[in-house]
């Protein structure tokens, strides 16, 4: 007998549970650090004097967005001193996380990055710190919202961390850039007070999700599985554990770093042969980036081999997760829910990449930018968020997905559509309110998806890895957006942006009839 679908006046209901609200104060802690490394502090920078090239740099700074699966298993295994046996597995490394989020915007706010070379290079470190523990905070928030609510409730919950996320985002964007100019720095007026203030008054922003993390209970579903698994891995252990992740860390950035020069040189000469620059750069990237992952497996093999840490602590936090997801799913189907996970944002999110840029080149202003597409835009992707989630309990998660695929194949021709025309401000605004408002419903649901396929037993893994996933071929790719444009033009860039969209709806379709997810 097929479950009636719930009636629209209680769909709605859901959001005023405790879990919900949650996560918008979490979400809006989550949003914060992101642009304070990016548009604000290249910003700052270019304010402050400091060339652009330079700038461009400190956009790394954020890579750990990218691999924080790698030091995912720590926070699953880890016991924090004293904070674990007070808060609690979840929340203690989230207040820890904030801390240090907190504590690198302070130290921020306090550089000048016009007084020299070591004052960017104090500026650099502390971006780091920001990426990395901001990094951090998404991973446990994650496992947060995964463990502290049912199935059910996930695509509210994903709705209400994307409103709170894009709330925070607003507030160290364009909030910022108010604060910095009312504090009295503009272009050509540099003043270090004002961003000093600025960067002081994010950090206090910051104190939103640490009242919600200290007011908030541990996951029943987390304190559960700590009860479960007890481990019997001494202190002795963990810290072993801990070395052999900073040591494997460290040869990755040594290697990484080391193979610059080789790469740049293996760029040109392999240029002719691969069609052009843009491919060899893609392909020795992508080499020195998979040599890097394999010099850090073998210094974990040596690690196991010369018995300097537990191996079955390494197994259980790096290997197990992995096998589960293998094991549940059988081969094909993880495989392909991989490459489905890698690929479903990937029109969307190539086309973003220039986006800006496209506006700026048919002639609208940075203020019409700023009005439509960032604020307007904001508000019709948190607009979609919350669509999606109530579409979502509605009528089923993978319906949702596939909505949101097609919705984002068939708004990306709009811009085809905005090419064609040109500059058209009541155009502009269909195109971005279509586009983000697909965006929103798109993310929702996709959200609620990745936190189905997790498994509770290693829900800070396995998500940070399908996370770092669905971001990762995407940015590979839009890094070359600028090229394609160059050889194409816009308006069949537009089209091959919305065609790279046309696959995924092909493997949702295989997909949907293979799996079948929690209600």
């Amino acid at each position: 007998m097929q479950t009636p679908k719930p009636l629209w006046r209680t769909t709605w209901q859901p959001f005023l549970q405790a879990q919900v609200i949650t996560m918008l104060f979490l979400g809006f802690s989550a949003g914060i650090p992101l642009l304070l490394i990016f548009s604000s502090l290249s910003l700052w920078l270019v304010e402050a004097g400091i060339e652009r090239a330079t700038v461009t740099y400190f956009s790394w700074a954020a890579l750990g967005y990218s691999f924080k699966f790698l030091w995912a298993p720590l926070i699953d295994r880890l016991p924090l001193p004293f904070l674990t046996r007070q808060l609690g597995r979840r929340r203690a490394w989230l207040i820890l996380a904030q801390i240090l989020v907190i504590s690198a915007i302070v130290i921020m706010a306090f550089i000048d990055p016009s007084e020299g070379e070591d004052a960017l290079l104090l500026m650099a470190f502390a971006a780091i710190l920001l990426g990395f523990s901001s990094a951090t905070q998404d991973i446990v928030i994650d496992a947060y919202r995964i463990e502290s609510a049912d199935i059910s409730l996930q695509a509210l919950m994903s709705s209400t961390y994307i409103a709170g996320y894009r709330i925070g985002m607003l507030a160290s964007g364009a909030g910022a850039l108010v604060l910095a100019s009312y504090f009295g720095s503009e272009k050509g007026h540099y003043s270090y007070q004002a961003w000093h203030w600025t960067y002081l008054s994010m950090a206090l922003f910051m104190l939103v999700g640490v009242i919600t993390t200290l007011v908030i209970p541990e996951p029943p579903r987390s304190v559960a599985q700590i009860q479960k698994q007890q481990s019997p891995h001494s202190t002795k252990h963990y810290i072993q554990f801990l070395m052999l992740f900073i040591c494997c860390i460290s040869l990755f950035i040594l290697t990484f770093v080391n193979l610059s020069t080789f790469v740049t040189s293996a760029k040109e000469i392999l240029a002719p042969y691969l069609g052009g620059m843009p491919i060899s750069r893609f392909i020795m990237e992508f080499l020195r980036l998979a040599l890097s992952l394999i010099s850090m497996g073998l210094m974990a093999y040596l690690f196991i081999y010369f018995k300097l840490v537990d191996k079955q602590l390494v197994w259980g936090s790096y290997i197990a997760p992995v096998y589960d997801f293998f094991q549940r799913y059988g081969k094909t189907i993880a495989l392909v829910l991989l490459v489905f996970i890698g690929f479903y944002r990937v029109s969307d999110i190539v086309l973003g990449v220039i986006a800006n840029v496209f506006f700026q080149e048919i002639g609208f202003t940075k203020i019409q930018i700023a009005t439509v597409v960032k604020t307007f835009g904001l508000f019709m992707t948190i607009a979609g968020g919350f669509l999606g989630g109530i579409l979502a309990v509605r009528f089923g998660v993978m319906k949702v997905l596939f909505l949101g695929a097609l919705l984002t194949v068939a708004t990306n021709l709009l811009f085809m559509l905005l090419a064609s025309t040109g500059n058209n401000i009541s155009l502009l605004y269909l195109v971005i309110s279509a586009d983000n408002l697909s965006a929103g419903i798109a993310s929702a649901a996709f959200v609620a998806f990745l936190s189905n396929l997790t498994n509770t037993s290693f829900t800070a893994v396995q998500y940070a890895i399908f996370s770092s996933l669905m971001t990762l071929a995407p940015k590979l790719i839009g890094g070359y957006s600028g090229s394609i444009v160059e050889s194409i033009g816009y308006s069949n860039f537009f089209l091959l942006a919305s065609l790279m969209g046309v696959p995924v709806l092909f493997l949702l379709y295989f997909l949907n009839k293979h799996i079948t997810l929690n209600k």
